[in-house]
């Protein structure tokens, strides 16, 4: 054991370092391959656009009535001559350098000031808010097209104006996206502290704000461009944009129109190119909004799906379920893949949860108890989560092998979630009891009436009084108990068989939270549904579950009935969570704490996860994975060196 002690630290240090595996911006982006593509093909087109005067090319200019209108591949004229006898390749590069300057010029006049319009507006607010907003109003009252017909008309003909024009009539688009955008973060707590901090308004608008705004400016800029080119060749085929003897796109579009069925190569080929051009930046506009995203920049290089996926080595196979138990996890294990990057997040629990029965996850911040609630009924985002092993029986049905639609069965009415934040769980847009009645029938074919009743119901059931009027409410109406009594409601709609409860009363004050504690226990005994209790408060824990199991990184560390955990903890951790908790009536008992900080879940160590924070480890506590093993009759530790050992044999 000695030898295995001291080798195991050395072969640790001896490991090359990984390589993070977090992908950074151009990574994101070529890992879409319609963005890639539409990257390659835009750069290509800049790069011929901008070596213009370096290609040998003739002048665009200069006309050749001997050689009017010869084909594709002619001698001397690779994409054959216009009507005047002039080079098309020539033209057609010249002109996509215009069209280009043009668009990008315009995008970037409408991008700054409808921008900074919406920026002041939105903070501003109030008669500031007001005037610039009906200022917009009015400009985006006339068709965009017919009022950059109307500008040019006023100021002229002419490439110049054209790009004025179609400037101008983009700002509201811009305007009204970040107005939006910069009126809710006015509202956040960072630009209050911000103006607690003595900053003016100036630099709160430029400094706090214009950062959070930017990625939309960026992603808004890199729809646009191809707008603004489609738009300038549009006054340019019309005639308003440029003029003889210059070629843009639009322009060569627009004379080639004349001649379309006798030399179809005219007209054919600007407008190839300008198909080729506006769907590039599309598509590298739709890679640049994916970069932008944080979710992808974290590491998932694709969005959540509607299930967590299942992804087990080996299907465990003639597994008997607990006939005691209505949910029976076995061995879960559930893991995020951040590019290079392996988080084991759950590294094998096993839970069961009778009829009536409350089992409480405990343990810190980080130590894998909401990932193990939410994998059961696949809430794990994916990417990056995915479940890796174990099983999760459901009255002996195997919820990991279901397929998506009964996964969408049981969810709600089978299983039944009451989450942290009920503000952010409710929709702030729909009356409680509209929410209500979607959770009601999205299981059940109630009419709009019976279902109206039977949410009032359920309301009177969490003890919300006067529950007819509170289905009128919006979530911001009321309260935190109120809501979270709301989301309960919505738990019960269909008497789930089990209901997963992730850390309810965290957000609420003590004497609320003894209320929903109550009604949740007053609930289970009514409807004998079992509880899975998630929280980090022994004291919760004391109130309302049967049994407890403690988590550490990951892995539980010890179960037991609750009564059993509390009086004599076995393991070291659990004994810190309860000297954390402070005792009513002992003022005199000392608080203790935790020192130093949970492992990384991407690297945890060798042997026990624990051991670097425990005042009981040793050599052997670091050596190898440490197992859960029997401490009692329905007792469980992962400790070689537990408290009170000898009840071990008691």
């Amino acid at each position: 054991m000695s030898e295995t002690t001291a080798t195991a630290p050395a072969r640790r240090e001896k490991l090359p370092k990984r390589k993070r595996g977090r992908p950074d911006s151009i990574r994101l982006l070529l890992n879409n391959a319609l963005a890639t593509a539409g990257l390659v093909v835009f750069v290509l087109i800049v790069l011929v656009a901008v070596a213009a005067p370096l290609l040998p090319l003739p002048d665009p200019d200069a006309t050749a009535p001997a050689n009017r209108l010869l084909r594709p591949l002619a001698e001397g004229h690779l994409l054959g001559t216009d009507a005047l006898g002039r080079d098309i390749l020539s033209r057609l590069i010249w002109g996509t350098q215009v069209s280009l300057a043009v668009g990008v010029s315009a995008t970037l006049i409408a991008a700054f000031f409808g921008s900074l319009i919406g920026l002041v507006a939105g903070y501003a607010g109030g008669r500031i808010d007001t005037l610039l907003m009906r200022g917009i109003d009015m400009v985006m009252a006339f068709p965009y097209i017919l009022l950059a017909l109307a500008i040019v008309a006023v100021l002229g003909p002419g490439l110049l104006n054209a790009l004025y024009a179609i400037a101008v009539v983009n700002i509201p688009f811009f305007a009204r996206n970040i107005r939006g955008i910069a009126l809710g973060l006015s509202r956040r707590e960072f630009v209050d502290a911000a103006r607690l901090s003595g900053k003016s308004n100036a630099q709160i608008l430029f400094i706090e704000v214009l950062p959070n705004v930017l990625p939309v400016i960026i992603i808004t800029m890199s729809t646009t461009i191809g707008w603004m080119i489609l738009e300038t060749a549009g006054l340019s085929f019309l005639g308003l944009g440029a003029q003889p003897p210059q070629a843009d796109l639009g322009s060569m579009l627009g004379e080639g129109r004349k001649i379309l069925f006798t030399a179809p190569h005219v007209s054919v080929i600007p407008g190839v190119m300008i198909f080729a051009l506006v769907m590039s930046i599309n598509l590298l506009g739709d890679g640049v909004r994916d970069v932008l995203d944080p979710r992808l920049k974290s590491g998932a290089l694709t969005r959540p799906v509607a299930r967590t996926a299942v992804m087990r080595d080996q299907v465990p196979g003639g597994i008997e379920p607990d006939a005691e138990a209505v949910l029976d996890v076995r061995d879960l294990k559930t893991e995020f893949r951040f590019g290079g990057d392996v988080f084991k997040a759950v590294g094998g629990v096993d839970m069961k949860v009778g009829q009536g029965e409350c089992l409480g996850i405990v343990g810190e911040s980080g130590s894998g108890k909401s990932v193990s609630a939410m994998s059961i009924m696949g809430l794990v985002p994916t990417p990056p989560g995915r479940i890796t092993g174990g099983v999760a029986l459901l009255e002996g049905e195997d919820l990991f092998a279901a397929s998506d639609e009964r996964i969408r069965q049981l969810r709600g009415s089978a299983v039944s979630h009451v989450f942290q934040d009920p503000l952010s769980t409710l929709h702030p847009l729909f009356t409680v009891g509209d929410q209500l009645v979607e959770a009601i029938q999205a299981h059940a074919p109630l009419s709009g009436s019976a279902a109206r009743k039977k949410a009032a119901d359920l309301l009177k059931t969490v003890r919300i009084p006067n529950p007819a009027e509170r289905l009128k409410s919006y979530p911001h109406e009321l309260s935190g108990g109120m809501r979270q009594r709301v989301c309960m409601a919505m738990a019960l709609a269909h008497d789930a068989r089990v209901i997963i409860a992730d850390e309810p009363t965290t957000a609420l004050d003590v004497t609320v939270q003894a209320q929903v504690l109550s009604l949740l226990d007053t609930l289970r005994e009514e409807r004998n549904a079992g509880i899975l209790f998630i929280t980090h408060d022994f004291g919760v824990v004391s109130a309302i579950c049967d049994r407890v199991a403690v988590m550490y990184a990951g892995q539980f560390v010890e179960t037991g009935t609750t009564e059993e955990i509390l009086t004599s903890p076995a393991h070291p951790y659990t004994a810190k969570l309860i000297d954390c908790v402070p005792v009513l009536g002992e003022p005199e008992r000392r608080l203790d704490a935790i020192g130093g900080r949970p492992p990384v879940v991407n690297d945890l160590p060798v042997g026990c996860a624990f051991a670097d924070r425990c005042p009981r480890a040793g050599d052997d506590c670091r050596a190898a994975p440490i197992p859960l093993t029997e401490f009692g009759e329905g007792r469980t530790v992962r400790c070689i060196h537990p408290l009170n050992a000898e009840a071990e044999h008691g």
